[in-house]
């Protein structure tokens, strides 16, 4: 299905819907409130963005100004976005994990104006930072506790009651902003979380998320009977575009998870038919699950592992086109025996994930297609505004992010770079003009430093990142990420990060799944205090060693791990070990445990 409303802007979206559904009966947001989701309408959403853009605008709030968003996936979020953007202001979104230098840095390079925050923990990052930002004003926080003074620090309610006072005066005002709106004037600037350096402000235009928004609609059918879960950061670039302006754009309800530790609770209370999501998710879900079954009875094993080689069956003789009758009878028995308590877990509703911002390990798709959940991979960067390809409901091949979008150019350098040319590529990085020169070529083509290639049907296979290509010291080239992937198959292994670029050999750090290695570990008698005493443990390592060399049997000799290190914990983003959209930052990584790693490359013979 396509967008619902025809729009140029993202206000003229936000407009258009709005009107559309003023008298829906169906939600536009959900969210919870003392323990119970409330509903907002599409008529209480606009009233309160317009009051809250009225109240900006009584502030001195208005075009090109910047303004930060500090703050976890709630309604105030979108209503401060959109308000934004219907001043023709610029949104500078902010993850509120990151540190105050990291802020400060920010700040002084978009020249913010004014921030808006969720809490008072956020507030004080701000406080530490705002001396050394002289274009920082005021301050805005959502939650009210007594940190609002209505001078330097405003609540929400106070801007509210600004922009009540404001609209006596100026009644037509935020209707006759949002028409002054272009195309190609600067939405927001985003900055990359990055695994090396300062990260880079991402200057995209209403433009560059219309047309994305448009072109993906077009291909994956969100409609205004769907329900979506929201958890993943608005502040980054796909949920931002997918699971807000796109389900807003096709006027289905989103309904915002309490944080990502609930997610699992939160689904089956929303009973979702859609959750955009990374590959993190399917990763905890399919251990969980295999917990448990290898916790059930033998008689419960076999018809689970039974269970699931019919449905994988079925997945393959569904997309030839031909289902014998007596598949089919396997697969009815399968789905009531089994598939029908993992759909509840999901809500019972759930039509389909669309996964990003990582890779979908191939085997992760197939199982939870053959039990009946399916994923929609797709592949972009912030700075393609940011799908570039998407795979289909009726066209999707694991192992593979789909084809191009419509209106998305792709082709493949010849040294094996994804190159990307379309209406939805970036301005460019704000006050960096080298850094965007880099990026896009003077063809326009935007240099993704992806490597990837097409299969014979016309899929895009990403191999890997061309700066995180490994070179051993023999001269062999290598992509780490698929060999992680390989290894994150094991129910033992949380995090595998290789390592092995100018090396001899790979080793690898790993965390390991720590609840099933308790279990493992009481079950056949070995004793701990805790998890850094288990890893030390002889037989664990025993345990890994086996798994490492069961999981790479088919690989080349040069691809093999032969050396690892288990790790006490788990590499987080608090601790700036892998960026706030999960990926992991390598040199962070290799200088933190450079020790460890050493060790494992002493006495090379």
């Amino acid at each position: 299905m396509s967008v619902a409303i025809e729009f140029s802007t993202i206000p003229e979206m936000f407009e258009a819907i709005a009107a559309k559904y003023a008298h829906s009966e169906r939600p536009m947001l959900m969210h919870k409130v003392d323990k119970q989701y409330r509903n907002i309408s599409y008529s209480e959403y606009r009233r309160n963005v317009e009051l809250f853009a009225l109240g900006l605008a009584s502030l001195g709030i208005g075009k090109h100004d910047k303004i930060a968003i500090i703050s976890e996936n709630r309604p105030e979020w979108i209503v401060a976005d959109m308000a934004i953007a219907g001043l023709g202001a610029i949104d500078v979104p902010i993850y509120p994990t990151l540190t105050p230098k990291q802020i400060e840095f920010i700040f002084n390079d978009a020249e913010v104006k004014l921030v808006i925050v969720s809490n008072s923990s956020q507030l004080s990052k701000v406080a530490k930072v705002q001396p050394d930002v002289k274009t920082l004003q005021r301050s805005i926080i959502m939650n009210e506790k007594g940190e609002a003074d209505g001078k330097t620090v405003l609540s929400f309610s106070h801007v509210y009651e600004f922009g009540k006072e404001f609209e006596k005066a100026h009644p037509n005002f935020f209707r006759e902003s949002i028409s002054t709106i272009k195309p190609g004037d600067l939405l927001t600037i985003i900055y990359t979380s990055g695994t090396t350096g300062n990260p880079k402000g991402v200057m995209l235009t209403h433009d560059n998320f219309v047309s994305n928004i448009k072109a993906a609609a077009s291909v994956i059918p969100f409609s205004d009977k769907d329900t979506l879960l929201s958890f993943l950061p608005l502040c980054h670039s796909f949920e931002r575009m997918a699971g807000y302006y796109t389900a807003m754009s096709c006027g289905a309800t989103v309904a915002y998870a309490e944080s990502v530790e609930t997610v699992r609770d939160n689904l089956v209370e929303v009973h979702p038919t859609i959750v955009i999501t990374v590959p993190r998710l399917f990763e905890r879900i399919h251990s969980r699950m295999i917990k448990q079954v290898d916790n059930s009875s033998p008689v419960r094993q076999k018809i689970f592992h039974w269970a699931v080689g019919v449905g994988k069956e079925y997945a393959k003789a569904r997309k030839l086109g031909s289902v014998s009758p007596m598949l089919k009878w396997q697969h009815s028995l399968a789905a009531k025996l089994v598939f029908s308590k993992l759909s509840q877990r999901t809500g019972g509703k759930m039509r389909f994930f669309a996964s990003g911002g990582a890779a979908l390990p191939r085997e992760l798709g197939e199982f939870f297609e053959a039990v009946g959940i399916i994923i929609i991979e797709g592949y972009g960067l912030t700075e393609t505004s940011p799908v570039l390809t998407a795979n289909r409901l009726d066209d999707y091949k694991f192992g593979t992010v789909g084809k191009p979008l419509p209106g998305v150019e792709i082709k493949i350098a010849g040294d094996g770079e994804i190159l990307a040319k379309g209406p939805n590529i970036m301005k460019g990085y704000f006050n960096n003009p080298q850094a965007t020169e880099e990026a896009i070529d003077k063809d326009g083509w935007f240099h993704t430093g992806d490597i990837g290639m097409f299969d014979s049907q016309g899929h895009l296979m990403i191999t890997d990142r061309k700066k995180h290509l490994f070179v051993s010291s023999g001269g062999k080239n290598i992509a780490p990420q698929p060999i992680e992937n390989l290894f994150l198959q094991s129910k033992y292994i949380d995090q595998f990060v290789l390592i092995g670029d100018g090396r001899m050999f790979l080793s690898a750090l790993i965390v390991p799944e720590f609840e099933i290695l308790k279990d493992y570990a009481r079950n056949v008698g070995i004793s701990f205090s805790d998890d850094s005493e288990l890893v030390l443990s002889s037989e664990i390592r025993k345990l890994y060693d086996s798994e490492i060399q069961t999981l790479q049997k088919d690989l080349p000799n040069f691809e093999r791990v032969r050396r690892f290190e288990l790790l006490p914990q788990a590499l987080t983003v608090e601790n700036g070990e892998i960026t706030p959209t999960l990926k992991v930052k390598r040199k962070v990584v290799e200088q933190k445990f450079s020790s460890l790693i050493e060790k494992m490359y002493e006495n090379v013979t």
